[in-house]
C-alpha cells in the first residue's frame, strides 16, 4: 500500500537557538527525504513569531529543490496579499524552472493584521488584496501582455509548468471557497469541511469552471515517530507546546483552525491529539487498517536535532519498507 509521506518544515525553534544549524539540518533532512521515497516536504509563512515560524517560504523552497531531484514541495499558506504581485509573480516562475515544476502552492489571504502592518498592506482590503494579486498571477504567467496599473507589461520568464505553476485557493470560510471557484482553482481547506466544500463545487457550476478539492486527512495533525513513547513525550513534550501555545495564542473568533488546541500543559495537548506520539509499529499497523498519510515535524518548536533525525529515520527504516507490496 502506498502511504503519502510528508516533512513539514516551518522552521519553530526556541529563544536563543542556533538557527543556522537547523536550516542546514532542514536541507540535510529534505535531502535524505528525497533520496528515501517520501512523497512531499511542506514549507509554510508566517511573520513576527516568537518562535522564528518560516517567513520567506519561497526562499526555502527553492533552497530545499537544489538539494533535491523528485520529492514535491509544496508551500501552503503563501499570503499572497503580502507581496508585490508583479515579483510574486516572477519569483514563482524562477522556482518554477528551479525545480522543474515540483513547488505548489495553497494561497492564502492570512488572519493577522500584524503581518498586513508589516509590510505597509491595509489588512480591512485583504480581500481585495487578494483578487488583485491572484489576477495579476495568472495574467502575468500568460502568453500575452497585459495592463497592470495603466501600463502594459510582459512578465517573463514564464513558468515551466503548463499554462501556470499548481495553485490552490485555501481557506475556512465560504467566501475562500467562492474565491476559488471564481479563479477556477483548486480549493484547499487545511481539514475537511463538507459545508464549505459544497459551497465551492456549487460556485463551479455558476461559473462554468471545474475544478476540484483537496483536504488532508488529518488536518494538520502531526506525528512524532519514536520507539519509547513515553520517554518522548516526556523529552520532547515541552517543544510540542511551545509551537502549540504560540499557534493558538492567534486565535480568531468564529474561525476553526486545524491543529489549534486550548492546552497549556504537556498532558493537555497530548490528550488533544493534534501531535501524535507513535511506535513504527502502531503507523504501520493504522496505514494497514486504512490510513493514508501521514506527515513528520522534525523540527518541531526546537525540537533537538537527534530527536528529529530518530523520528524520520524510523519512518524511512521501519514503516515504510513494511507498508511496501
Amino acid at each position: 500500500m502506498a502511504l503519502l509521506s510528508a516533512l513539514r518544515l516551518n522552521m519553530t525553534d526556541v529563544p536563543g537557538a542556533a538557527n543556522g544549524d537547523r536550516y542546514r539540518a532542514a536541507l540535510e533532512m529534505a535531502s535524505y527525504a528525497d533520496a528515501n521515497g517520501i512523497t512531499a516536504v511542506g514549507c509554510e509563512e508566517h511573520h513576527l513569531t516568537a518562535t522564528g515560524w518560516l517567513p520567506s517560504p519561497l526562499v526555502l523552497a527553492a533552497a530545499v529543490a537544489a538539494r533535491t531531484s523528485t520529492i514535491r514541495i509544496s508551500i501552503g499558506a503563501l499570503l499572497v496579499p503580502l507581496y508585490d504581485p508583479v515579483r510574486l509573480a516572477e519569483d514563482i516562475a524562477v522556482l518554477d524552472h528551479l525545480s522543474a515544476g515540483r513547488v505548489s502552492y495553497v494561497t492564502g489571504i492570512g488572519y493577522r493584521p500584524a503581518e498586513y502592518h508589516a509590510v505597509d498592506k491595509d489588512f480591512r482590503r485583504r480581500g481585495r488584496l487578494m483578487d488583485e494579486c491572484l489576477d495579476v498571477l495568472l495574467k502575468a504567467w500568460g502568453d500575452e501582455p497585459f495592463d497592470y496599473r495603466g501600463r502594459l507589461i510582459d512578465v517573463t520568464p514564464k513558468p515551466h509548468t503548463k499554462p501556470h505553476p499548481v495553485l490552490f485557493i485555501g481557506g475556512m470560510s465560504a467566501a475562500a471557497a467562492r474565491r476559488a471557484a471564481r479563479f477556477g482553482l483548486p480549493f484547499s481547506p487545511p481539514m475537511p469541511m463538507p459545508d464549505i466544500e459544497a459551497v465551492y463545487r456549487d460556485e463551479l457550476v455558476r461559473h462554468g469552471k471545474q475544478g476540484f478539492v483537496f483536504s488532508p486527512e488529518n488536518g494538520s495533525t502531526v506525528t512524532h515517530l519514536t520507539t519509547d513513547p513515553e520517554r518522548a513525550w516526556a523529552h520532547c513534550g515541552q517543544h510540542f507546546l511551545h509551537e502549540a501555545t504560540e499557534y493558538s495564542s492567534w486565535a480568531v473568533a468564529d474561525v476553526p483552525r486545524p491543529n489549534e488546541s486550548p492546552a497549556t500543559t504537556v498532558g493537555e495537548l497530548r490528550a488533544a491529539g493534534n501531535v501524535e506520539v507513535l511506535t513504527p509499529q502502531e503507523l504501520v499497523a493504522q496505514c494497514r487498517a486504512g490510513r493514508t498519510g501521514v506527515t513528520l515535524h522534525p523540527l518541531i518548536g526546537g525540537l533537538p536535532l537527534d530527536e528529529g533525525w530518530e523520528s524520520l529515520r524510523l519512518l524511512v527504516d521501519q514503516v515504510l519498507p513494511a507498508l511496501q507490496p
